[in-house]
């Protein structure tokens, strides 16, 4: 039970700091570089495309487990502390809003619309 708990303390942390990576890029404070690598590991944390693909057996988690860890622990030890302190507050505050369920559902439309016509391309061809 407790390794439970850990693994959902780190997962939960994990989240937080993705999101604060991510306003940390959009701070006017962070520099250029450290900026550019900041998006780069937001938009693969947050990205639905992964660099293996999560149907491969155990390498597709892989890339998740150990490259999103790795990209986060370096952006965060070269972030300004000011710009870190900030941003964790500012992902922080933005995780305790509630999700919205119409866009949820809009996207799940979408997704399902673009089912549905690749399934009616297959069937015509």
């Amino acid at each position: 039970m407790a390794l439970l708990a850990s693994a959902k303390a780190w997962a939960r942390t994990i989240k937080r700091d993705v999101v604060a990576v991510y306003f940390a890029a959009r701070h006017p404070d962070t520099p250029l570089l450290v900026r550019l690598l900041a998006l780069a590991v937001a938009a693969y944390a947050l990205s639905p495309i992964d660099l293996i693909p999560d149907v491969i057996p155990v390498l597709g988690y892989l890339d998740d487990l150990l490259i999103v860890p790795i990209g986060l622990v370096i952006v965060l030890r070269l972030l300004p502390p000011h710009v870190l302190a900030s941003s964790r507050a500012q992902a922080a505050e933005a995780l305790k809003r509630p999700r919205s369920i119409i866009a949820a559902v809009f996207v799940v439309a979408i997704w399902l619309a673009c089912t549905g016509a690749f399934v009616y391309w297959l069937a015509r061809a």
